[in-house]
């Protein structure tokens, strides 16, 4: 029972930045599993893609990827140290320099980032958006939803840790009645 708590952290970190990354999205059906190859999506208008960076800015959605070059390079040099052991000082010696040839591109998450959100959403939606999160709601929403979705995840996880030792002691009831403890 305990291996299963172990993931429940990294699940509710997940649907924590899922909520945080779009906490106005209506609700819509899961879509169809899709093909091999993705369809192109409907070019969407300037506007709506302004609207979609500037929602983007305000809630400073950049925080959750200004390391990935960084990060996906230190992490290739680790996978291919492991594998090139007598290489070890010219892959540490050549990080730095990839990761200076690619700086900057993680800029290409945002843009995409504004595309699927100019997708999802019409260009009024957008600008309503906006609005909103200028808004002294909007502005508390993003202020204290990281807060409230930290506890929320805390509160999950105690709730989690406490309830498998009520299915743990349900087991252990079950079993005793037909003589076998465990």
């Amino acid at each position: 029972m305990k291996d299963v708590l172990k993931f429940l952290p990294a699940a509710t970190l997940a649907v924590g930045l899922a909520l945080s990354a779009a906490p106005a999205m209506a609700q819509q059906p899961a879509p169809a599993p899709k093909a091999a190859a993705a369809p192109a999506q409907p070019k969407s208008s300037p506007a709506a893609i302004a609207a979609a960076k500037e929602i983007l800015q305000i809630k400073n959605a950049t925080a959750m990827y200004q390391g990935a070059v960084p990060g996906l390079v230190e992490k290739t040099k680790i996978a291919l140290t492991q594998q090139n052991l007598n290489y070890q000082k010219d892959l540490n010696e050549v990080a730095p320099i990839v990761a200076q040839q690619l700086a900057g591109r993680q800029n290409e998450i945002g843009e995409g980032m504004a595309q699927i959100y100019a997708s999802e959403f019409t260009e009024q939606e957008l600008k309503d958006l906006v609005t909103f999160y200028k808004s002294p709601l909007g502005k508390k929403l993003i202020e204290a939803e990281p807060r409230a979705i930290g506890l929320s995840m805390a509160f999950m996880n105690s709730w989690a840790q406490n309830f498998a030792d009520t299915v743990m002691g349900a087991f252990r009831a079950e079993m005793r009645k037909r003589g076998k403890e465990i």
